[in-house]
């Protein structure tokens, strides 16, 4: 399979590509700013799979820009994509009235419309054939009636907009065969909960989640279309 991780160089993302990697079947694109963290990934996917397939590419996709270079990378990589993971997340951590237009355009950028210019150029180079699946990784602090925290004003609105948008697409592409799923992520260890709950310990690690997203995107496609599911150790 052609699997595209984005936010690929920490936490969950840099897990992802791991596993996948570990399937010499699969090219798994890693996208991400940080050079020196993607060179890594190659590395151990490489000592944990001689074999492997990884690419990565060095995007900025906070960049509001058309992102033609990035697609035009890929498209030279790969010539259909089986599997696309919106992982790539930016957050914020400000009481309300200290947000500005640059903190709500960098959140924006990345979680929400990095996703939708990403969709809409590999449309064209989605497997149809095999049915793709794009998995967009929203948060519980977007979802419906689940907690909200002070400080992550921009943050889970931007998510809130992912899981709209994801239902958005699969009614607009049900014809097509490509499914579209949000998984709404809770509390687990990364770098990015720490930024927004500085020594919060979560119940769940980077790997074990990225486990779980690396299942579900195989797989559950087959099943369900346009649904956003909770994946929390607590309730909304």
């Amino acid at each position: 399979m052609n699997i595209i991780v984005t936010g690929a160089s920490r936490g969950i993302g840099y897990e992802l590509v791991k596993l996948f990697s570990l399937d010499s079947k699969n090219t798994v694109i890693a996208i991400s700013r940080n050079s020196q963290k993607l060179n890594q990934l190659k590395n151990e996917c490489k000592i944990n799979n001689s074999s492997s397939k990884v690419i990565p590419i060095i995007y900025d996709l906070s960049a509001n820009n058309s992102n033609s270079e990035l697609f035009a990378e890929i498209k030279k990589e790969v010539n259909c994509i089986d599997i696309l993971i919106n992982n790539a997340a930016a957050i914020v951590n400000k009481p309300f009235t200290e947000i500005n237009y640059t903190d709500l355009e960098y959140v924006f950028n990345v979680n929400v419309f990095s996703v939708f210019r990403l969709v809409r150029e590999l449309l064209p180079i989605m497997n149809e054939n095999s049915k793709s699946h794009i998995v967009n990784i929203s948060s519980m602090g977007g979802f419906q009636g689940a907690s909200k925290f002070a400080g992550l004003s921009a943050y889970s609105s931007s998510k809130a907009a992912l899981v709209c948008l994801t239902e958005c697409l699969a009614e607009e592409f049900k014809e097509k065969n490509i499914a579209f799923n949000c998984l709404a992520l809770g509390a687990t260890q990364t770098e990015m909960l720490e930024e927004a709950f500085p020594g919060y310990k979560a119940p769940v690690s980077a790997i074990e989640m990225a486990n779980f997203i690396a299942n579900f995107s195989t797989g559950s496609h087959h099943f369900m279309n346009g649904k956003v599911i909770p994946v929390s150790m607590s309730n909304p």
